[in-house]
């Protein structure tokens, strides 16, 4: 596959990835928010506007604005500029799985940073999901598309590793 076939893979896993993020967030800001939530499937869905200050699970929520700002916005920024810079430089080298895995992890990355920059400081979140008292944390798009990310750069490595790797016959190079 060519440099700018590859190109536009990421490009468009990216935008999609941010896109649906974006979207969703709107959606979830003007329907949600002083709501109670939306529940679907005996309780194992439901739909509930937070804004969260902090990383995963609320995590560095307690922080100062200031420093708040400096890791999720700025460190953040940086980190995803340098993965996005690499992921260009590389494109050529690496399997298309990794490439993907890639795209969805920025993505998701961007559209949360997109939060961050325009809702002050904070991520919207929405989504929740589980059975009785064991429910994951308030998530949404972005974190889907980063979790994907990771997973599917995961399973790509661990088939590689084993040697086995399922994927056709595209160049297997990482």
């Amino acid at each position: 596959m060519r440099k700018l076939q590859r190109i536009a893979i990421l490009l468009f896993v990216m935008l999609v990835s941010v896109g649906c993020d974006q979207a969703t967030k709107s959606v979830a800001q003007n329907t949600l928010a002083g709501t109670e939530p939306i529940i679907f499937l005996n309780g194992m869905v439901r739909l509930q506007y937070a804004e969260n200050p902090g990383a995963f699970l609320s995590l560095g929520a307690g922080l100062s604005s200031e420093a708040r700002y400096w890791i999720f916005v700025v460190l953040a920024a940086l980190i995803l500029g340098g993965l996005i810079l690499y992921m260009f430089r590389v494109s050529l080298k690496m399997h298309i799985m990794s490439l993907v895995g890639l795209a969805l992890f920025a993505g998701g990355g961007l559209g949360n940073l997109i939060d961050r920059i325009t809702n002050d400081g904070r991520v919207i979140d929405f989504m929740n999901v589980g059975i009785g008292p064991l429910r994951t944390g308030i998530f949404n798009v972005a974190d889907m598309a980063l979790m994907a990310g990771i997973g599917l750069l995961a399973v790509f490595e661990l088939r590689k590793g084993t040697g086995d790797q399922g994927l056709g016959t595209e160049d297997r190079r990482c």
